[in-house]
């Protein structure tokens, strides 16, 4: 499939729609100027880009959960709950599994089952079968703006069907929604599926609607590094500027340690600010979410919401526009909308009592410049693989292991970098695989693990990446042997 970072033409673009559109029967409510003419109507409120603006200039970091439930009165009820009850700023509708394989007759029957035996038969929200006026039903029945998060590789026609439906902000990217869930999508399709799903969010902006994009922070998880995610958010910016993308919110999953949190947030802002601005994207707006803990999560509840204060300090002395909030529940299983609620309220207690607080470090200049370095050697070479294309460049690089992710269930991924914490808990690299790294960069993460190593009286091996996943649900955040 040849692909190129370039913005898909009207034609073209009016062409695919009408495939799009034909893949289930809600897609004949589709009517964009009618979209755009709701979206006008809606309040002030309700929109999720302002919200998100407004907290970035006052320095203030809002909170958001996950949910998302089949039965449209039910996932009303939750998101009511959450509003009022868990005191949200932000609100989400997590879209189930079948709809994010593009599995809708399925998912329809997911619905009937949930009705007739009274309890929740899928995982999340199907948007696409409910349809435009449902999810409208849904957007007006709570005063918070409302975005959609799931996990599909092809997105496109839930972008249309949810958008229509007046949600404000949709998540996810070509790159985050294919290395962390795929096994065997190419590259070069995810990337051109999300480039329609830009297209379309350009078309919104181009006609006055502002809808908030935002590329799936974590990847896989809380062992990678910083380097690794901010350079797939780094370039999932730039390839949904050139569709005309004017909002982008970029994320970063807390790994855990309190300076590399930070500076990681901190860097996210300005290298995705950087290298817009170096392709001439100057009008793009970017804002930044902490996911909290991705990991593992204790089965006490007490001690979960330990787990659930260390990403809130994190997320308010980091400055980060939104974060992403866990439950108490995370060791069992979905949560009760009490417990997701109680997640919520714990957050919002942190980052109000730190909100007038700064953070300063002796080691976090040095930190946000390793990131710096690491993160611009990595987006480089990609546009070098691409000839200066980022699109090809990307593909191109994900399958030489430039940009790798840990852990990813991807064929296309090179899987040759492992992650291992440092004596102090920081993610470090124990191999760097073809990373495009200089030898002082590598002999840095070398010596860091190292030094753990001597520490714990063990050689630097794969045991301690072993070691470290499974800590933090053992009450550690360095696995170190007993």
């Amino acid at each position: 499939m040849d692909i190129q970072n370039k913005r898909i033409s009207d034609q073209e673009f009016a062409q695919l729609r009408q495939e799009v559109l034909a893949q289930w029967p809600t897609g004949k409510d589709v009517n964009l100027e009618e979209a755009v003419a709701y979206h006008k109507s809606m309040p002030q409120s309700r929109l999720f880009s302002k919200k998100l603006s407004d907290a970035k200039r006052t320095g203030r970091t809002l909170i958001q959960p996950r949910a998302g439930v089949p039965v449209l009165e039910e996932h009303i009820k939750l998101l009511q709950y959450l509003q009022d009850n868990g005191e949200a700023d932000l609100l989400p509708t997590t879209i189930d599994s079948y709809t994010r394989q593009n599995r809708y007759e399925e998912a329809e029957n997911g619905i009937n089952e949930s009705i007739r035996l009274g309890r929740a038969m899928l995982n999340g929200f199907p948007a696409v079968n409910h349809g435009v006026a449902k999810c409208r039903q849904v957007v007006e029945s709570v005063n918070t703006p409302l975005q959609i998060r799931h996990g599909t590789p092809d997105a496109r026609l839930l972008a249309e069907v949810s958008l229509a439906g007046g949600f404000t902000s949709y998540e996810g990217g070509g790159i985050s929604y294919n290395l962390p869930y795929c096994k065997n999508i190419p590259m070069e399709r995810t990337i051109r599926d999300w480039q329609y799903v830009d297209r379309l969010t350009g078309l919104y902006e181009e006609m006055g609607v502002a809808i908030n994009r935002e590329p799936y922070g974590p990847l896989t998880g809380t062992l990678v590094p910083p380097c690794i995610s901010h350079a797939a958010a780094v370039i999932e910016a730039l390839l949904a500027a050139e569709q005309g993308v004017k909002h982008i919110t970029v994320g970063y999953g807390q790994c855990g340690n309190l300076v590399q949190d930070i500076a990681a947030i901190r860097t996210l802002e300005e290298l995705t600010d950087e290298y817009l601005q170096k392709y001439g994207y100057n009008d793009v707006e970017v804002t930044t979410v902490l996911h909290q803990w991705m990991g593992g999560f204790p089965a006490d509840e007490a001690k979960a919401f330990g787990v659930i204060s260390s990403g809130s300090l994190i997320a308010a002395l980091s400055k980060a526009t939104k974060v992403i909030v866990k439950t108490p529940h995370e060791a069992v299983g979905i949560p009760t909308m009490e417990a997701n609620a109680q997640g919520l309220r714990c957050t919002k207690q942190v980052v109000n009592m730190l909100a007038d607080q700064t953070f300063a470090h002796a080691s976090l200049e040095d930190e946000k410049e390793i990131i710096r370095r690491e993160t611009r050697a990595i987006v480089d070479k990609c546009f070098e693989l691409g000839n200066g294309d980022i699109a090809v460049g990307v593909c191109r690089g994900v399958e030489a292991g430039v940009l790798d992710v840990p852990f990813a269930p991807c064929r296309a991924n090179a899987g040759l970098m492992l992650p291992c914490r440092d004596n102090d808990g920081a993610v470090r690299i124990l191999n760097t695989g073809n990373l495009p790294f200089d030898a002082e960069l590598k002999a840095f993460h070398a010596a860091k693990i190292n030094e753990r190593a001597k520490a714990e009286n063990r050689k630097a091996s794969f045991q301690m990446v072993i070691d470290d996943v499974y800590a933090i649900g053992k009450g550690r955040l360095v696995g170190r042997p007993r």
